[in-house]
């Protein structure tokens, strides 16, 4: 398992758009991702799940992946917080 923590500087959180993208994104690895937040575990491949969990703009996020390519998962979804999410 590798995990790093985050901040997410999407100016709206992981609202509908950002939120579809990365859990698009997180589903074509076979690892489990998993976004902790305020104590709870966020499943990084639902986006139902992302936007229940009202990550907001700033909030520090730590993300795990574990399994056979935790390693990109964890580049890819790391390099999507820090980017913005596109936006």
């Amino acid at each position: 398992m590798v995990s790093k923590k985050v901040t997410l500087v999407n100016a709206q959180g992981f609202h509908m758009r950002p939120a579809s993208v990365f859990a698009t994104a997180m589903g074509k690895y076979s690892s489990n991702v998993i976004l902790k937040h305020n104590g709870n575990d966020v499943n990084a491949k639902s986006l139902l799940n992302i936007i229940a969990a009202c990550i907001k703009c700033g909030s520090e996020v730590e993300v795990c992946c574990d399994g056979p390519d935790e390693n990109e998962a964890l580049a890819e979804a790391v390099q999507m917080i820090e980017s913005g999410l596109g936006e």
